[in-house]
């Protein structure tokens, strides 16, 4: 599990900053239709963040990192991995996410991220990026070689290899056409150094644009407001964040 279901982001509320959000249910090229939240500031700025959740899908901590982005004027989309097989509801705290997972190809995960990047276009935005958390982390660097046109990925603690028989974002490196910003944990037992090494020269030997910063002592889903131990860690994460998205859009 990679956050308490009563987590918020470790990010400062913007108090008064205008911004409007939305429940959705988009639909895929494929058909499928899932769950959405949007954030938009009332003057939205032409950068659009698309958000993948963590295993358990859409739920309360990213639609309040879709507000802290729209703070900062950037519309922000998060959205849900498991329209195909739990449909569009709300879920609780018991949801059981890992059967869900378990049924989800990389191919929808990608047409899913395709309809978003799509719903931020049609509103506007011309500058995109993904920003994704451990297996929306992976996804959101599949997303560059996925052929969406995007700015930048982002990811935090994904795992960049090979997973269940599955190639990742490592054997991909050749097809990434965006940079790459991966904000790792030094005290993660799934993602190893080697892991985040072998990302690292993959990227280089692609000549992809990209920064992999690892956090020591930090555990998996280390941004979280109630580790404070890891303040500092989430504090430059988020700040390398900004920056990353300032820098190419």
């Amino acid at each position: 599990m990679c956050f308490d279901t009563d987590s918020f982001p470790p990010i400062p509320v913007i108090s008064g900053a205008a911004v409007s959000h939305d429940d959705l249910v988009l639909e895929a090229a494929d058909g499928n239709r899932f769950a959405a939240f949007s954030a938009t500031p009332d003057e939205p700025g032409k950068t659009g963040i698309v958000i993948l959740p963590d295993v358990r899908g859409l739920y309360r901590f990213y639609e309040e990192l879709a507000l802290r982005f729209a703070e900062r004027g950037y519309p922000a989309i998060a959205f849900d991995f498991y329209g195909r097989t739990a449909g569009v509801e709300k879920r609780d705290d018991d949801f059981d996410y890992m059967p869900q997972m378990q049924l989800t190809t990389p191919e929808g995960i990608q047409a899913d991220v395709a309809a978003a990047v799509a719903y931020l276009r049609s509103n506007g935005a011309t500058s995109i990026f993904t920003v994704g958390f451990c297996f929306g982390g992976r996804h959101s660097w599949l997303a560059a070689a996925a052929g969406l046109d995007l700015n930048g990925a982002v990811g935090f603690y994904g795992h960049p290899g090979e997973r269940n028989g599955v190639p990742g974002p490592t054997a991909h490196a050749a097809e990434i056409a965006a940079p790459i910003l991966a904000l790792q944990a030094g005290d993660d037992g799934n993602i190893l150094p080697e892991d985040n090494a072998a990302f690292d020269a993959a990227l280089d030997a692609a000549g992809v644009e990209h920064e992999i910063v690892t956090y020591d002592g930090a555990p998996h889903s280390f941004f979280d407001r109630k580790q404070e131990q890891f303040a500092d860690a989430s504090d430059d994460a988020w700040r390398r964040v900004l920056a990353f998205v300032e820098r190419y859009s």
